[in-house]
């Protein structure tokens, strides 16, 4: 796979982004930043691990050597590196690695998945990056749902309708801690099941799925169904791939989520 400033590269613990798409957390971080090519980060909580500079590796924590998943990062930075013939590798998925761990940790149990219905959804080993969302984060995607996604806002756009995503792309580890930090907010797992589903059955590890919103309107509200950019998407969103996942009365136990959409597989 080339290097390219519109890659994420994905790996079991830790994603490898492409340089400048970070914001430094202090005045030695902005330094390497603004010189790297490719920034190391934990999945689990966001941590810059290392910078890849062109006079090598430079660790942004003394511990690198004993991340756990680093040997697995730093061979697909070495990928990045040796291979330069043009052209995007297939799209594979990682393993569903520490699942039992996290499902675990929410007091949920194997047969989670048999009781909602929801299949389990791997994480895809890299995702495009298919321009920011509302709030000007980068939004990874799936590729052939990222350019499904600007063919679909392009159309909706010359008839007058803005699209805004709200949120793409979002690992195992992210999903644990959206469920951790509603759990501090009091709410219970059963609670938060009927909006989130658990981590490794979201749509959303696929890089297919995507909240969608429009200016004005509140994030994943209901409320949603009354604009005219949920009226364009009814009657256009199928022709470029897409469809609502959670309808009123949808067999998984999730709420109605008239934001949420996904792109099928070609």
């Amino acid at each position: 796979m080339r290097a390219s400033p519109g890659i994420l590269l994905n790996t079991p613990r830790i994603e490898i982004w492409p340089g400048g798409l970070l914001h430094a957390r202090s005045n030695r971080d902005a330094r390497l930043l603004a010189r790297a090519r490719h920034v190391l980060r934990r999945k689990r909580d966001g941590r810059y691990l290392a910078a890849d500079l062109r006079e090598g590796l430079q660790p942004l924590l003394p511990s690198l050597r004993h991340e756990p998943g680093i040997d697995d990062a730093l061979a697909a930075l070495r990928r990045v590196h040796e291979r330069r013939r043009t052209g995007i590798d297939v799209v594979a998925t990682l393993p569903l690695q520490r699942l039992r761990e996290r499902l675990q940790a929410l007091g949920l149990d194997d047969g989670y998945g048999e009781r909602s219905g929801l299949p389990l959804v791997p994480e895809p080993d890299w995702l495009a990056l298919a321009g920011f969302d509302r709030y000007r984060r980068p939004l990874w995607l799936h590729v052939d749902a990222a350019r499904a996604w600007a063919h679909l806002r392009e159309a909706a756009l010359r008839d007058g309708v803005l699209l805004e995503a709200i949120s793409g792309y979002r690992s195992h580890d992210y999903q644990l801690g959206i469920f951790e930090r509603k759990l501090a907010r009091g709410l219970s797992v059963d609670e938060i099941l009927t909006v989130n589903a658990a981590p490794g059955y979201s749509e959303h590890h696929g890089g297919r799925a995507l909240d969608i919103g429009t200016p004005g309107e509140p994030p994943a509200e209901e409320s949603f169904e009354r604009t005219p950019a949920f009226a364009w998407l009814c009657d256009h969103a199928a022709e470029y791939g897409f469809g609502m996942s959670y309808p009123r009365d949808n067999p998984y136990g999730i709420v109605y989520e008239p934001w949420h959409w996904a792109h099928a597989p070609g």
